[in-house]
C-alpha cells in the first residue's frame, strides 16, 4: 500500500493499541496500569476504538525506541493481528525515537504519544478565537522537531473536523510547510496570543478596582468544575462526561447567601504528563488562577487515585508559578461516593477549609458556600462608613462592590456597614465611622 495513501483508507474510527512503559525504582504519580486506564479515556475522548493494550517495565528509556528492539518487534506483531491503524505511547517521544519506531513498525502505522494525543483533544474542543490560537500554537511547537514523513503525509488529509487523531489542527491547514514556515508561523501566533495576554491583564486590573473576589476553580479533567460552576451561578455552561468537555475559561458573578458577591471562573482541567508546549500556550488563560483571592481545588472523591490527582493540580499550579493564595479543597460527586470515609489528605494545613459537595444533586452546596464567605472575608475590611447624601453615586458603588450588610438614614448621611475589599479602602476611608 503507498504509504501516503494509508490514512485515507481507514473507515469508521481509527483502531488504536496502546504502550505503556514504567521505570523501575521511580515513584510515579500513577501506576503503569493506571496511567495506560487513563491514555484508554484520551483515546476514546479523541474518537479511536481501543484494540489492545501492552506494557513494559524497564530500567530506563532505550535511546532509539524507548521500548527496545525485543519490545518493537512483540507490539508491531500486536499491531497486525488487532489490525490496528496506529499505536500510541503512554510518554511523549523524542523526535530520535519517533523516527526509529515510524522505520521499524512501517508506513502504514501511525505513531503518535500522550502530547500528541492531548494536542489534538484540545483541537477538537478549541470553541473560541483564542482557544484555537493557543491549541495552534502548542501543536507546532510540538509538530516542529518531529517533521518526517507523517508530516508529507499531511497534503493528503482532508479539511475540517474529520482529520485523523493526531493531525488534526494546522496539520489540515498547512500543507507541506517546511520548519522556516512553521518558525513564522509559531512566531506571529506568540505575537497575537500576546495581545490577548496583554488584554486579558487590562481587564483584569478593571476587574480589580471592581473590588469583587475573583475565586479560580482547578482540578483534574473531568473532576466537576464546570458542573459546579453552574451549580453555584445558575449559568448555562457547557458540561459533558469526558476529559477536557471545556478549554475556555469562563467567569460568572455568584452573590453567596451572606451577600457576597464573587467572581467564579473556570479554567481549563489538568492531566498527568499534560505537554509542556500546552502549559506555555494557555499561559494567557491560566494566569487567571494567578489573580484569584481564593482557589476552589475540586477533585473526584471517587477516583482510586485522588491523591495522584491533587499532586498533579499542585505541580501544575507551581508550573505556573501560582501564589500562595488560600485554597478550599473540594471533594466532589459525593452522589456516587460508595466508600466509608472521607479519604484523609496528606497535609490538610494547606488548606483553608475542607468540603464534600455533589455539584450534580446540589448536595453541600452551603457548606461551601459558606466556606468561600469565611475564606473570602479575610481579604475585606469590616468597617462603618457615613457617606454624604449628595454622593449617592458612592452608595451605588458599595452596593456593587462591596458586601454591604447594613443602611441607615442618619441626619448627615447615610450610615453603610460594609466589607469593603483592601483595594477600595484608600478610596472610602475618609468615610469611616467609629462603632
Amino acid at each position: 500500500m503507498p504509504a501516503e495513501q494509508s490514512y485515507e483508507l481507514i473507515q469508521g474510527p481509527e483502531r488504536a493499541f496502546l504502550v505503556g512503559i514504567g521505570i523501575k525504582g521511580s515513584r510515579p504519580l500513577m501506576t503503569t496500569e493506571d496511567s495506560l486506564a487513563e491514555l484508554t479515556l484520551l483515546a476514546k475522548t479523541a474518537g479511536m476504538n481501543v484494540v489492545g493494550t501492552t506494557s513494559q517495565n524497564v530500567n530506563h528509556f532505550d535511546p532509539a525506541t524507548m521500548i527496545g528492539s525485543g519490545k518493537v518487534e512483540e507490539v508491531r506483531e500486536a499491531l497486525v493481528a488487532a489490525d490496528a491503524h496506529t499505536v500510541i505511547f503512554d510518554d511523549e517521544l523524542t523526535p530520535r525515537h519517533q523516527r526509529e519506531l515510524e522505520e521499524r513498525f512501517g508506513e502504514e502505522i501511525k505513531v503518535l504519544d500522550r502530547s500528541a494525543l492531548i494536542l489534538d483533544i484540545f483541537a477538537q474542543h478549541a470553541r473560541t478565537h483564542e482557544g484555537a490560537l493557543q491549541v495552534e500554537l502548542a501543536q507546532y511547537e510540538y509538530r516542529l522537531p518531529r517533521l518526517t514523513r507523517q508530516w508529507t503525509h499531511l497534503s493528503r488529509q482532508a479539511g475540517g473536523t474529520s482529520g485523523a487523531v493526531g493531525l488534526r489542527g494546522p496539520g489540515e491547514t498547512q500543507l507541506e510547510v517546511d520548519r522556516r514556515e512553521i518558525r513564522r508561523r509559531i512566531s506571529r501566533l506568540k505575537q497575537e496570543l500576546e495581545k490577548v495576554r496583554e488584554h486579558r491583564s487590562r481587564h483584569r486590573q478593571q476587574r480589580n478596582r471592581s473590588g469583587i473576589p475573583l475565586v479560580a476553580l482547578v482540578g483534574y479533567t473531568n473532576a466537576g468544575k464546570s458542573t459546579l460552576l453552574h451549580a453555584l451561578s445558575g449559568a448555562d455552561v457547557y458540561i459533558a462526561d469526558q476529559l477536557f468537555a471545556t478549554l475556555d475559561p469562563t467567569t460568572r458573578r455568584v452573590d453567596l447567601p451572606n451577600g457576597t458577591q464573587i467572581l467564579l471562573t473556570d479554567t481549563v482541567g489538568f492531566i498527568q504528563k499534560l505537554p509542556t508546549t500546552l502549559i506555555a500556550a494557555f499561559r494567557a488563560t491560566l494566569e487567571e488562577i494567578t489573580e484569584a483571592d481564593l482557589i476552589l481545588e475540586v477533585v473526584d472523591l471517587n477516583e482510586p487515585n485522588a491523591s495522584g490527582h491533587i499532586e498533579t493540580v499542585e505541580d501544575t499550579l507551581a508550573e505556573i508559578d501560582v501564589p500562595p493564595i488560600p485554597r478550599i479543597l473540594v471533594w466532589n460527586k459525593t452522589d456516587k461516593f460508595k466508600g466509608e470515609a472521607i479519604p484523609e489528605v496528606s497535609d490538610p494545613q494547606q488548606y483553608f477549609d475542607i468540603v464534600a459537595i455533589s455539584a450534580a444533586k446540589n448536595q453541600g452546596l452551603d457548606k461551601l458556600a459558606a466556606a468561600i464567605s469565611r475564606a473570602v472575608s479575610l481579604a475585606l475590611y469590616q468597617i462603618k462608613l457615613l457617606i454624604p447624601y449628595e454622593r449617592g453615586d458612592l452608595v451605588s458603588q458599595l452596593h456593587e462592590q462591596a458586601g454591604v450588610h447594613q443602611q441607615i438614614a442618619k441626619d448627615t448621611g447615610i450610615e453603610l456597614t460594609v466589607r469593603l475589599p483592601a483595594n477600595l479602602f484608600e478610596q472610602f476611608k475618609q468615610y469611616r465611622i467609629s462603632g
